[in-house]
């Protein structure tokens, strides 16, 4: 992100428009509904800017002087002529005007950005000048999206704000605002039932709360699939931007964080394969003590989290102090390396059977016998197995299955660091060395097998 997005009071401001048609009619019409000030520099004006000055919205200055720019909070320069255009720019950048020249982004200090106008509610699409017909597709999407009085209620919550923080409690007034916006109020108002959606709130407001919320915690274990954000479910996102506070592991992408609301506090619970920094029982006791305080609680797993999460533990937890609990699932990463390879998990006539499985166990466990889970016409998707790997593949192998059995591994799918390495059973050791956590290692056991024998050392003298 090379601009920073922010929406400036412009009442009263002065803004600056070089050019004297239509260009220059476009930014005074978007100037005028954030009620600023118009200066207008031209020999000549087309009738709608003419119109403007001869109602006193708009001054005109016949003359680009350096005085002409002098207060401005924003400068547009349209004139249409290049060679203009720049001699103008160098006028208003010695003035110290923040400057945007139409269809030259590399003269540009702002960028107007493509705008959905629900006033009060604003939606700005920037694409930093590369891409404007794009900004204007998101726009009609959007435009799509949002009821056309959405502005209406806004502006009620608005009046209504002061009174919400009188007579509701400060743990209860998230989930009042989530009430009105998202369930029958906003129904009613985009209906055209403004009454009905004002006296709902206001009865609302009256209880001190929105009807059904008794301020209790919930916890939501939810799975941030194998890394790139956007295989995130609607609902995992959904619950990101509604929890108050979000305990996450180390493999945790940080762009999937970046969804979650901003005031959100964040609490890393780093999970190292070997290296536990936090106990689990301390994790468990977190998430309890944050929901019992009325929050909103979101247990942010890589994958699913029903998958080798330990997410019964926290369950189990949760259950006992009687908070609500619920899991969102995720992309786990078995899928995720399917998809990585371009290959199907299963398929007819040769994989009947998807198996999945982790090749680590607690410290005071014995290792997974591997070799008892496979089976003809198999894949076996293996977590938490990189260290493992010559175990898994002297098991298999003194367990009979073909030298040539096809071995994949995938390492931190779907991101940008992914790496995909290929083998065989007889050689997985070499094959998959320099794979390292996290990362899903995928055997394909034949349908037929036919045992192979391995290869015979060579005769030395």
């Amino acid at each position: 992100m090379k601009t920073f997005p922010m929406f400036l009071q412009m009442a009263d401001r002065l803004v600056v428009i070089a050019g004297g048609g239509e260009q220059a009619a476009q930014k005074a019409r978007l100037m005028l509904k954030a009620e600023a000030r118009l200066r207008l520099i031209a020999a000549a004006l087309d009738p709608e800017l003419a119109g403007l000055v001869a109602s006193g919205r708009a001054e005109q200055v016949t003359e680009a002087s350096a005085e002409a720019f002098t207060g401005a909070a924003l400068v547009f320069i349209a004139t249409g002529d290049e060679e203009q255009d720049v001699a103008l720019h160098a006028v208003a950048k010695a003035a110290g005007c923040v400057v945007n020249v139409v269809d030259r982004p590399e003269l540009c200090d702002a960028v107007t950005p493509s705008i959905v106008d629900r006033d009060p509610v604003v939606v700005a699409i920037g694409t930093e000048g590369t891409a404007p017909v794009l900004g204007r597709q998101i726009k009609t999407q959007i435009e799509q999206m949002l009821e056309p009085n959405l502005g209406a209620l806004a502006a009620l919550a608005g009046r209504l704000r002061s009174a919400v923080a009188e007579a509701v409690p400060h743990a209860r007034r998230r989930a009042l605002w989530d009430w009105v916006f998202a369930g029958p109020i906003r129904d009613a108002h985009a209906r055209g039932k403004e009454r009905e959606a004002a006296s709902l709130l206001k009865a609302a407001i009256a209880e001190g709360q929105a009807p059904g919320d008794q301020a209790r915690g919930h916890i939501s274990l939810v799975g941030a699939g194998p890394g790139a954000r956007d295989l995130m479910t609607l609902r995992a996102v959904k619950r990101l931007q509604e929890a108050d506070v979000i305990f996450y592991d180390r493999l945790v992408d940080p762009e999937v964080l970046e969804l979650a609301r901003r005031d959100a506090q964040r609490i890393y619970v780093g999970k190292t394969v070997g290296a536990h920094e936090w106990p689990q029982e301390k994790i468990d006791a977190l998430i309890v003590s944050a929901a019992r305080q009325g929050q909103r609680v979101v247990r942010l797993k890589s994958g699913d989290p029903s998958l080798f999460g330990r997410a019964e533990e926290e369950l189990r937890a949760a259950r006992e102090a009687g908070i609500e609990t619920e899991i969102v699932p995720g992309v786990t990463a078995a899928s995720a390396a399917a998809a990585s390879l371009n290959r199907a998990l299963t398929e007819r006539g040769a994989t009947d059977h998807l198996i999945l499985a982790t090749a680590t166990k607690r410290d005071d466990a014995d290792a997974p016998d591997i070799a008892a889970l496979a089976r003809p016409g198999a894949t076996l998707a293996l977590y938490m197995a990189t260290r493992q790997i010559p175990r898994i593949e002297a098991d298999l192998m003194a367990a009979g299955w073909p030298h040539d059995t096809e071995v994949e591994a995938v390492a931190n799918a779907s991101q940008a660091s992914e790496k995909i390495v290929t083998g065989r059973l007889g050689t997985m050791s070499r094959d998959l060395e320099g794979v390292t956590h996290p990362a899903i290692i995928l055997i394909r056991f034949p349908m037929h097998p036919v045992a192979v024998a391995a290869p015979i050392p060579a005769l030395t003298a």
